[in-house]
């Protein structure tokens, strides 16, 4: 039934779409679609939006971005593929999702990969790493342009109150459609329920799961807060968010045309930092005060060390042990 009502709505966007020229016929813009799945104020629309005012301002009005947030096209696999075949020009998605495309991003995924965000920060600036990540999936249709934070994953529960590892023990976790994900939480002790991200209000509040795992700005921005009531600073991982286009749109642009696409989305990066920061903090204290949210620190050793086997698969697979090792390498070589 789901792949049933994925191919219409797949086939519904292309007829939507097909009508609309990539060039304005009335004033000449080259038009780029680009697609994500977050409400206006979420502070990635507000860096999506950053991103089409500079390539608008750079090419001197000469190309514009058309944003349809709130995933009105989609899932994000569900714009990926739309991006793979050319009827979306651009997507934000999470790495995570871009797990099923190519194992090499399930790297993302894997818990404790950096010890804090100042040491994913200095991978995610370091060209001779994400260059590559940017270019895996060429050959299957679409490239990297950049990368926006995401920031730092933490545990957050309905009811129950987790300081140490013991605590994980039969919770029912909502998780990223990602395996690595998944086997995480089964290393922890927890029970991983894989689900769309517009299910988990509702599925808190029913007791479908008994927590899911992301970053604070979820408590107020999606209302999670209202159904849960714990926030466990776990810091389990760090999963940017990427932002892809397709590759051959990207060629049928001028070199200076692709500059400035790609400059523009750069700066988009460094503007999100911003943005991203003053959301983190103030989300924080709305979710503390008005929504009766209790943060908890947590010892993250013994976390750490039960996953300490999804290391090592990682750094012995044939699909992932070039990336790991690089990503490690860069880190131990500072």
């Amino acid at each position: 039934m789901k792949k049933i009502l994925f191919v219409l709505t797949f086939l519904l966007v292309i007829q939507n779409l097909a009508g609309c020229e990539n060039v304005n016929g009335k004033t000449g813009q080259k038009q780029l679609k680009l697609a994500h799945n977050q409400p206006l104020d979420h502070p990635i629309h507000k860096s999506l939006a950053e991103f089409g005012r500079l390539v608008e301002e750079k090419s001197n009005h000469a190309i514009q971005v058309e944003i349809y947030p709130n995933g009105q096209l989609g899932s994000e696999r569900e714009v990926i593929e739309l991006t793979q075949t050319g009827a979306v020009d651009i997507s934000k998605v999470s790495a995570s999702a871009l797990e099923g495309f190519d194992p090499n991003y399930s790297v993302f995924s894997l818990p404790y990969l950096f010890e804090d965000y100042a040491e994913f920060q200095e991978v995610m600036a370091d060209p001779s790493i994400v260059d590559r990540i940017y270019q895996l999936t060429e050959d299957i249709g679409f490239i990297g342009l950049t990368y926006y934070n995401s920031g730092v994953r933490n545990l957050y529960t309905k009811n129950r109150e987790v300081h140490e590892l013991n605590d994980m023990k039969g919770l029912k976790v909502r998780v990223q459609p990602s395996q690595t994900s998944a086997r995480m939480i089964e290393s922890l002790g927890g029970i991983p329920t894989a689900m769309s991200y517009s299910e988990v209000y509702t599925a808190l509040q029913s007791g479908v799961i008994d927590a899911a795992e992301n970053n604070a700005t979820t408590l107020v921005g999606n209302n999670h807060g209202e159904v849960a009531k714990y926030y466990m600073y776990t810091e389990h991982q760090i999963v940017p968010d990427i932002l892809i286009m397709n590759a051959e749109r990207l060629k049928q642009f001028s070199d200076e045309e692709r500059l400035i696409i790609e400059q523009s989305a750069q700066e988009s990066t460094l503007y999100h930092e911003d943005v991203w920061s003053k959301a983190i903090q103030e989300e924080t204290e709305i979710a503390k005060n008005e929504m009766g949210v209790e943060f908890i620190e947590v010892d993250k050793q013994p976390f750490i060390d039960a996953v300490q086997p999804l290391h090592n698969e990682y750094a012995k697979s044939d699909q992932t042990k070039e990336l790991y090792q690089l990503i490690k390498g860069g880190m131990m070589d500072e």
